[in-house]
């Protein structure tokens, strides 16, 4: 789920999934999405009346309805203080969905970045939701769909499907799950390569006050991108725990046993790629309480690469309207976000549209693999560049 703040991505998901995605004290006090929201869900049509849904008996006529599918969402955070969550987030997704509110006009601020993002990450297969029409008249409605097709034009998502809907009110909803069967589908992944899993959350299950007795060990949730994880598997974690020295951040792999692996509905015997999972350890919790292994990269220990602390970006700068975005300056400090990661460096060499940055921490990452940059614009940070590693 993308769009700008407020326009309704959490509501839609809720909507989906039936899975309210701000759980956080500090989400439910401010009415905004800080961390990364994710719920699943499982998509049903009616054989009789044709009608999509997510109850096993069609809302319309009360057919036992077929499964078509198993969906997974992530509500990313639209505040453009967040856009590095934003960020990390797409690079996990097979597909989008751009949440537009038809009681403003388009395009906001973080609509048009998040746009951009979809673009710079290779991200086609988008589906546009024009939420909130229970609050416009229908001329309004119409002119905010004009605006929305004008904004398209010229990206990859210029032909993508428009569907108007309520949220809070569930109108609409049927042809909204149609479109996504139709515009998103399930890309074919490699179950013989090794596991690679980017971690997108990471938890401490225990209650405060909990027997020791009955302590759990850290849980870390992501997304398989290749192979296969099941319980008893030992598997690696990179870069794994950060150690300050006197210059730099240095980083020592964690390996573990696979106790479980679950998904909202209950556990399995064996994850795929496809879908959020949540994978059970006996590593300490104090490791992965609060996120603190966002970033990093589950895999086999012979099959994952180094940790870099040096990353060579080709990359282009962003141009908008109303954004100054001069050429990079050698000793320029940047923020680069690749995989689930998110780090701090300094440009040490500029040539031929290429930057070099030396990172204060290590990041696990891949040839190839797309990275967005944003700079200190003011006093905000600001999405500036995208690119590919080199």
């Amino acid at each position: 789920m993308f769009g700008h703040v407020d326009h309704g991505k959490t509501s839609l998901t809720r909507a989906l999934t039936g899975k309210w995605t701000d759980t956080h004290s500090e989400e439910l006090k401010r009415g905004i999405t800080i961390k990364i929201g994710y719920a699943d869900t499982t998509f049903y049509k009616c054989g009789k009346c044709a009608l999509f849904g997510i109850a096993a008996k069609c809302a319309s006529c009360g057919t036992d309805a077929k499964i078509t599918r198993r969906v997974s969402f992530l509500d990313a955070p639209g505040h453009e203080t967040l856009m590095t969550t934003m960020i990390a987030a797409a690079n996990i997704v097979d597909g989008a969905m751009l949440v537009i509110a038809a009681n403003e006009t388009c395009p906001q601020a973080q609509t048009a970045e998040h746009l951009m993002v979809l673009d710079m990450l290779g991200i086609k297969n988008v589906v546009i939701v024009q939420n909130k029409i229970d609050l416009v008249k229908a001329e309004k409605a119409m002119e905010n769909y004009r605006q929305i097709r004008a904004f398209l034009k010229g990206t990859t998502c210029e032909n993508a499907p428009i569907i108007p809907i309520s949220a809070n009110y569930n109108a609409n909803i049927d042809a909204l799950i149609e479109a996504i069967e139709s515009a998103i589908p399930t890309p074919q992944r490699n179950l013989a390569a090794p596991p690679k899993l980017y971690i997108a959350r990471s938890f401490d299950v225990n209650k405060p006050g909990a027997d020791i007795s009955k302590l759990k060990g850290g849980v870390l949730g992501g997304s398989l991108i290749c192979g296969t994880i099941k319980p008893g598997d030992k598997l690696q974690i990179k870069p794994g725990i950060m150690r300050k020295t006197k210059d730099k951040e240095a980083s020592t792999p964690i390996t573990f046993e696979v106790t479980s692996v679950m998904t909202m509905d209950g556990p399995l015997s064996e994850a795929k790629p496809g879908g959020l999972i949540g994978v059970g350890t006996l590593l300490d919790s104090a490791l992965t309480k609060g996120d603190t292994l966002v970033g990093n990269i589950v895999g086999a220990p012979d099959a994952l690469g180094p940790v870099l602390d040096t990353l060579d970006i080709e990359y282009t700068l962003i141009k908008r309207e109303g954004l100054e975005n001069p050429a990079f300056k050698q000793a320029e400090p940047l923020v680069v976000s690749v995989g689930t990661a998110t780090a701090i460096g300094v440009i040490v060499k500029l040539k031929g549209g290429v930057v070099s940055l030396k990172l204060k921490r290590g990041v696990y990452a891949e040839k190839g693999a797309h990275a967005a940059i944003s700079r200190r614009i003011g006093t905000r940070w600001r999405l500036s560049a995208f690119g590919k590693l080199k």
